[in-house]
């Protein structure tokens, strides 16, 4: 990680664990926003105005994370006003790193080998783990934000006179229960089953996988319609699909939630396939990349090798047109 802007020791998966053995995840640091007049948003300074071509989003596509805003970029259809860096899959010493991998992009800004250095060019004595996604405004040459729960509502609204959508990721009409649900979602689910893999007690890991199949159960149960909200896709639809496509793939067998596949929830598994057909979907989705950068994780899986398949997600996958 970096201290005071300097890079002090080799990439962990353990960012921080309590008392009692459970993984505890780093806070973001940068939380400014992009608005349709440059003003301030709900965190952060002003001056970060909606304009084509000014900003620059780094992502990986082993994080569900920065999958998340790949997502948003491409159902509101900002492709062509947001330019996108694809980083590395493959964990290094020092983190995420750019090019040397198929499918993995070389930094057009600055000529960067690590992301670190992103951060180091935004605040030359920060502190912390260098993660994305991160958006950069290329007009001031600074970090606008490295939250994707920030970047998914700026995407939402923030290009609107630009880029004009039928939909909304968070409609007002379903903000209360959206909110309610990410949260739910967040902490049983999407960071339990990180919770799971990186818990170093057994007490930390069967509270986290208990979690995490409690949630699954709930969400196979609450889904009659297409989606969570019925018949609109919102952001909380986004961010169950990114940990769902992957669980399969990674979480099962690398971080030990092995009760049940999503395989064995129908309703889940259609709803995973028909997120995965809407249009742009399936190109923010590279298990090659996934697999790559889980199973490459040495405090997990020494050795290195990744198995084979699963092969229901290759075919579904193949049924998208990928």
């Amino acid at each position: 990680m970096l201290i005071d802007g300097k890079w002090t020791e080799d990439w962990q998966p353990v960012q921080k664990a309590d008392e009692k053995g459970r993984f505890v995840r780093q806070v973001s640091s940068f939380r400014n926003w992009i608005t349709p007049d440059g003003s301030a948003g709900p965190t952060g300074r002003d001056g970060f105005k909606a304009e084509a071509g000014r900003y620059h989003l780094y992502v990986a596509y082993i994080c569900p994370w920065a999958s998340r805003t790949l997502m948003a970029l491409k159902l509101k259809g900002l492709e062509d006003f947001i330019s996108v860096t694809v980083v590395n899959p493959a964990l290094g010493p020092q983190g995420w790193e750019f090019g040397g991998y198929e499918g993995a992009d070389q930094d057009p800004l600055f000529g960067a080998k690590y992301l670190h250095e992103i951060y180091t060019h935004a605040d030359a004595t920060f502190t912390g783990r260098a993660t994305v996604p991160v958006l950069w405004d290329k007009a001031q040459n600074v970090l606008v934000n490295n939250e994707s729960a920030d970047i998914l509502r700026m995407l939402d609204t923030a290009f609107e006179h630009l880029a004009p959508s039928t939909f909304r990721l968070y409609p007002q009409s379903f903000a209360e229960q959206i909110d309610a649900s990410n949260a739910e979602i967040y902490d049983s689910l999407n960071n339990g089953v990180y919770k799971a893999g990186f818990a170093t007690s057994q007490e930390a890991y069967d509270e986290a996988v208990d979690g995490v199949f409690k949630m699954l159960d709930r969400l196979e149960e609450r889904l009659t319609g297409d989606y969570l909200f019925g018949d609109s896709l919102t952001e909380t639809d986004i961010r169950t699909f990114v940990t769902l496509i992957r669980f399969d793939a990674a979480y099962h067998g690398l971080f030990k939630c092995n009760r049940r596949q999503i395989a064995d929830y129908p309703r889940l598994s259609a709803y995973m396939e028909r997120i995965l057909g809407l249009d742009g979907i399936s190109s923010t989705v590279n298990m090659d990349h996934i697999t790559r950068g889980y199973y490459g994780i040495k405090a997990l899986n020494p050795t290195g090798i990744r198995p084979i398949g699963p092969k229901h997600i290759e075919e579904m996958l193949g049924r998208v047109g990928q």
